[in-house]
Parts: structure tokens; C-alpha cells; sequence
């Protein structure tokens, strides 16, 4: 079926359920669309970044990432949509009961996600979603990738402050989505975690979770101290349940030591938003996306999201020393890819899929954190 027959019969449902009395208002509990957020303001890295990292510098600009959307390579670290895409559409177009309603509106009423910063000067009419300033590979500290720490992507963003891009009012409905998918970790996992330190390496570990959620306490004030109204940061996501951590189980079962310091990280992030909220006139003002769950709940039940791979991931390289996207210098192949991406929860060692974020974002629809967002 063609595009313009998908679009032709899912305006036709729609106009059925409208004149029906299906009631397919924009609202949250009441509140108009009027009330969402008007700019979105992203920090992280690859789970949220949508073409900020260098094209030298990652797979993700080369095919088959891309394959379901845009339809060819375009930064994101999937083969479509990510996170941000998906908050974004809840932001843009408002939170309604009807799930694929949402969908609807974002694939093809064309909502856009806040501009990457790299690209902002070329696209300056997409500024008016917000900008864009996750980079893949990066964390709240410097890892290997060498690409911007959070501190110095909210230098970028306090720079955009201070050459007016945006005015005061701007930011009285804006919202922040800060990314922190454990690229911390491995950097310190890389660094410090070969076996003859492995047992130095495992007592250092519960302290340098506390250096990461303080340094996330310290961005998350600073975020805020500069106009955002509302933040949303993400828990960690089950770490043990990545691919690159299940490949030694043939991708049959998580890391659940690995899980244990997802636990221990988030754990210290929700008391630490808990106090941030108490020391706010607003006590909604930071708000944690429990990414573990809404992640282990999908792996957990996959066939009620249309999920039939849920650990093995879909694009994967044919050696150990290649990785989805990788090519010989003759130009060769050196992954392989599944028939299916919607089939599969995860596209490559790390990321999910296009499918994997929709349910990941369903089942935070369900948890009603969304609602938190709207003012």
C-alpha cells in the first residue's frame, strides 16, 4: 500500500470517529492543547540526539539506519524515530487517549522535533520548536567520543540565551528532556574495569554513581536557573538488558548485576528530584521518565506491543569487529540486517528500534508521566 493510500484511509478513520462523537480532543484532563509547551530543549546524547554528531564520527549517518524514517541516513541512532521524536509529538500536538491519533499527527501532520543545533542555521523555521543539543556518545562527564559533556552543551544553550535567539516569554511554556543512557558508565567501565582491577573497579563504582547523579543534580538546577520551566530527565534504561550485555546469553536473558547499578543510579536520582521539587514553588517542575520500566515492561510482554524480537537486535555486524553500518573499503556490507525492523525491539547493540521507542513511549503514556509535561 502507497503513501497516499495510508494517508487516504487514516483520514477517512478519523473523520469517522469525529462524526461518530468519538471526542479526539487535544486535552489532558481537562486542559486544552493550549497549555502544552510551546519549545523543547534537549540535552543528552544518543537516545535523544536527531543529527548532531559529526557524519565522520558515527554509523548513524550511514545506511541502513534511517531505513523506516526519514528513508535514509539522517543522524538518528536507529532506524527511525527516537525518544525525542516521540515527546516531541506529545508536546506538539498534545496528549490524547488515542494513541495512534498521536501517531497520526506526527507522521503525517509533519510535527517536528526541536532542530539539531549542528543544523540550526540551515533550518532557522525549526527554531520555533526549540533546539536540539544532544550529541551521541556523550555524558554528564567526557567520555572517549570526545563530543560535548552535558555542562558544555548548557554553555551552548546559555550562549543561544544570550544571543537573544529566543525571547523572556519563550521559555514561560518550554520544557527541557535531558537523556543520560550510561555512557558514563562505560567510559568508566573502559577506563577502569580490566581484570586486575576489577575488584577496585567494583568497590569505586557506588561512588562514581553518586558523581554522576550530582553532576546531574548540578545540570538540572542549572537548566532551570536559566528559564526552563519544566524538565523531564530520564532514568536509565536496564543496561543489562542491552544486546551488547546479552550477546554473551545469546541474547536469551539480561545482566542482572548490571541492572543492580541501573537501579542504584536511579534510585539516587529520584530522591534527588524529589528534594529539587520540594525546594520549588512548583512541585512538578522536574520530572524523572522511568525509562527502566516502561523498557522492562515491553521485553517482558513484547507480544503486546507486536514485538517478536525483544533482545536480539536487528542490525548487527558479521564479525566481531564490525557493527551495523559498517563497510569494507571496497565499499562491502559488513552487517546484516532482519526483514522486519518493526519485528525487533532493539536496531543495534544499544538502541532501539523505531517500534521499540513507539512502545517504550506508549507504555509511558500508560504511567501517566506525560500528563506532568503540561502546565
Amino acid at each position: 500500500m502507497n503513501s497516499q493510500n495510508q494517508l487516504f484511509l487514516l483520514l477517512s478513520l478519523f473523520l469517522i470517529l469525529h462524526f461518530s462523537g468519538q471526542r479526539l480532543m487535544l486535552e489532558v484532563e481537562g486542559n486544552e492543547v493550549n497549555d502544552a509547551p510551546k519549545k523543547m530543549f534537549v540535552f543528552g546524547d544518543s537516545y535523544a540526539d536527531t543529527g548532531n554528531i559529526r557524519k565522520s564520527l558515527s554509523n548513524s549517518w550511514k545506511e541502513p539506519y534511517g531505513v523506516t524514517f526519514p528513508g535514509k541516513p539522517a543522524g538518528r541512532f536507529s532506524d527511525g524515530r527516537v525518544l525525542t521524536d516521540y515527546i516531541g509529538s506529545a508536546i506538539f500536538v498534545g496528549t490524547t487517549k488515542n494513541i495512534y491519533f498521536v501517531t497520526f499527527l506526527a507522521m503525517y501532520m509533519k510535527v517536528k522535533s526541536p532542530v539539531p543545533y549542528r543544523l540550526r542555521k540551515l533550518m532557522p523555521q525549526h527554531l520555533k520548536y526549540g533546539i536540539n543539543f544532544a550529541v551521541g556518545g556523550t555524558g554528564v562527564f567526557d567520555t572517549l567520543t570526545g563530543g560535548p559533556n552535558m555542562t558544555t552543551q548548557i554553555d551552548l544553550f546559555e550562549q543561544v540565551i544570550k544571543d537573544k535567539v529566543y525571547t523572556a516569554s519563550d521559555f514561560n511554556t518550554s520544557v527541557a528532556l535531558v537523556s543520560i543512557a550510561g555512557n558514563d558508565y562505560s567510559h568508566y567501565l573502559a577506563t577502569n574495569g580490566s581484570t586486575q582491577q576489577f575488584e577496585l573497579f567494583m568497590q569505586g563504582l557506588p561512588s562514581f554513581v553518586a558523581s554522576v547523579i550530582n553532576q546531574t543534580t548540578t545540570n538540572l538546577i542549572r537548566i532551570k536557573g536559566l528559564g526552563v520551566k519544566k524538565i523531564v530527565v530520564g532514568g536509565l534504561q536496564p543496561l543489562g538488558c542491552l544486546p551488547q550485555m546479552t550477546a554473551t546469553f545469546s541474547f536469551q536473558q539480561c545482566n542482572n548485576t548490571t541492572n543492580d547499578l541501573v537501579l542504584l543510579h536511579n534510585n539516587l536520582l529520584t530522591q534527588v528530584v524529589t528534594t529539587l521539587n520540594q525546594q520549588t514553588n512548583d512541585h512538578s517542575s522536574f520530572i524523572v521518565l522511568n525509562l527502566y520500566d516502561s523498557f522492562m515492561s515491553v521485553l517482558n510482554h513484547p507480544s503486546t506491543h507486536h514485538i517478536q524480537n525483544q533482545l536480539k537486535p536487528c542490525c548487527v555486524g558479521v564479525s566481531s569487529e564490525s557493527f551495523c553500518g559498517s563497510v569494507d573499503e571496497k565499499n562491502v556490507k559488513k552487517y546484516k540486517v532482519c526483514d522486519d525492523p518493526k519485528s525487533a525491539f532493539f536496531w543495534d547493540l544499544v538502541h532501539p528500534t523505531q517500534a521499540g521507542w513507539h512502545a517504550v513511549y506508549n507504555k509511558l503514556r500508560t504511567m501517566n508521566v506525560l500528563q506532568q509535561i503540561y502546565y
